[in-house]
């Protein structure tokens, strides 16, 4: 019988690759809606991608490398019809688990083409309603989001169908640690993913999309694409999201089209960021925070809770986070850390650098008058 100490250790190591994986979905969307002002009600669509090319790319790969599979499969191109059964998975994980170079190399290479998918399917999802309004933009991104997840359903090429895909496991070479190892890698990229972002939206693009989303029409009068600004962003955000269900896929060990609804990668995403105060990356670190804890919260403990509600437990969730979301709005619209208000430099600094800039250029003047 496990120890307490080892059941929370269990627990913290769970919650923390869970809050890791869905913080970078939150972090996708807050660069879209928060500071790009996009509504996308259809972020399953780069998570799912990103799912579903884990769930077809790398153990066909390898099979496809180290000649595994039946005799007839001589090519790339005939594996992609490999029927991806436990027996081929298994001798893929063999051949992972003796090389950790080419787990890694393999791992990190599929969250590279799932980047690609990801920004491709943001612009396919984006191209026929980006020059109208916002909307229509949120609407195509909704349908679109559904669409992955039927295509996902009944096309038995990609990943089985509604059968469902075994994942190759790059962390086997880890052993016992194995769970350690994804905890670090997840954790790794989820640092990346912050600082990247918050980088990003210090850069000029994230003025001119604070600029586009406050006041579009002033935007373009300036002479800013916002056109091409926001198909960049969705793009941007979407190579995020993908990578965000690739560390999910290989993570669960698995794909199913069903493990992809918009409730779960959609709304609970948007949850976070109204909750932790859109166009705030720190807010939204701690929304996702919040928002997982209880999640996980209800999740261990729905059997200790039963007793004390006077209706099913599995309407507990949903009541309470919708509970939380409705007073967040009444009395903290802005979340609980809201957008912090671009600072402009007060009068009497700016007096002082232009009377520097003015020493200035008499100074040169005089000198080259002097030189003359």
């Amino acid at each position: 019988m496990a120890l307490p100490i080892e059941l929370v250790g269990i627990f913290l190591r769970d919650f923390i690759i869970f809050f890791a994986i869905y913080l970078i979905v939150a972090l996708s969307l807050n660069l879209e809606y928060g500071y790009g002002g996009i509504s996308n009600f259809g972020k399953v669509l780069a998570v799912a991608g990103g799912a579903f090319t884990v769930g077809f790319f790398p153990g066909r790969i390898i099979a496809w490398l180290f000649n595994i599979g039946t005799a007839e499969y001589n090519g790339l191109a005939d594996y992609a019809t490999l029927d991806y059964h436990v027996t081929i998975v298994n001798e893929v994980n063999k051949v992972l688990k003796a090389n950790p170079a080419l787990s890694i190399a393999i791992f990190l290479t599929t969250l590279i083409v799932a980047a690609l998918i990801g920004a491709a399917l943001g612009y396919i999802a984006s191209y026929p309603a980006i020059r109208l309004r916002e909307d229509y933009l949120a609407i195509m991104l909704l349908a679109m989001g559904e669409a992955i997840r039927v295509i996902g359903h009944n096309y038995t090429p990609i990943i089985r169908g509604n059968i469902g895909a075994l994942v190759p496991d790059p962390f086997g070479w880890a052993e016992e640690l194995r769970y350690i190892a994804v905890l670090l890698f997840v954790v790794g990229i989820c640092i990346l993913v912050f600082f990247y972002l918050e980088r990003l939206v210090r850069t000029p693009l994230g003025r001119m999309l604070r600029a586009t989303r406050d006041n579009e029409d002033v935007a373009e009068s300036l002479g800013k694409d916002v056109t091409r600004t926001r198909m960049k962003v969705i793009m941007i955000a979407s190579m995020i999201g993908a990578i965000a269900g690739a560390l999910d896929a290989f993570k669960a060990g698995g794909v199913i089209a069903t493990m992809y609804q918009r409730e779960t990668w959609t709304f609970w995403p948007w949850v976070m960021v109204i909750l932790g105060g859109a166009a705030n990356n720190t807010g939204i670190v701690v929304g996702a925070f919040a928002f997982t804890s209880l999640r996980r919260f209800i999740d261990y403990f729905k059997g200790s809770l039963d007793p004390f509600v006077p209706f099913s437990v599995v309407w507990l969730e949903p009541l309470l986070l919708g509970i939380i979301l409705i007073l967040i709005q009444m009395y903290r619209p802005g979340g609980i850390i809201p957008e912090k208000p671009t600072s402009t430099l007060g009068f009497r600094k700016l007096k002082k650098i232009v009377g520097l800039r003015r020493e200035a250029s008499a100074s040169k003047r005089k000198d080259q008058k002097e030189n003359s």
